[in-house]
């Protein structure tokens, strides 16, 4: 990865939950309304909390998860090479593996990145 400072515990937590709520924002219009990030060995992980759209509430108070379910996975994969590419440039480490998924009751969303080493 390109030399620059790095980051370290809470600073690169911040910095992870920053660039992955803006990505969140950018691509959905609005962000969770709390989030947070922490990392041990080569995981990094943010959780973030409110996330769903109020068209994605609406369905879901007309019972419809699946839908909601559907249309979540589709934007975790339009934002898996930005989520990517931020925590590839903060941690200075290349992700090796990205899961993402969404709960909806409680409304919680986690992004796991395994990285190539720990940091």
């Amino acid at each position: 990865m390109a030399e620059i400072e790095q980051l370290r515990g809470g600073q690169l937590n911040a910095a992870v939950t920053s660039a992955l709520v803006g990505i969140h924002t950018e691509h959905l219009g609005r962000g969770p309304t709390t989030a947070s990030t922490f990392h041990y060995r080569n995981v990094v992980v943010t959780l973030m909390y409110d996330v769903l759209t109020h068209a994605e509430r609406s369905l879901g108070r007309g019972e419809r998860v699946e839908a909601i379910r559907s249309v979540r996975r589709l934007f975790q994969a339009a934002m898996e090479r930005e989520f990517r590419e931020a925590v590839e440039r903060l941690t200075g480490r290349r992700v090796v593996a990205f899961i993402g998924g969404n709960e909806l009751d409680p409304d919680v969303a986690a992004e796991l990145f395994v990285l190539d080493e720990p940091l």
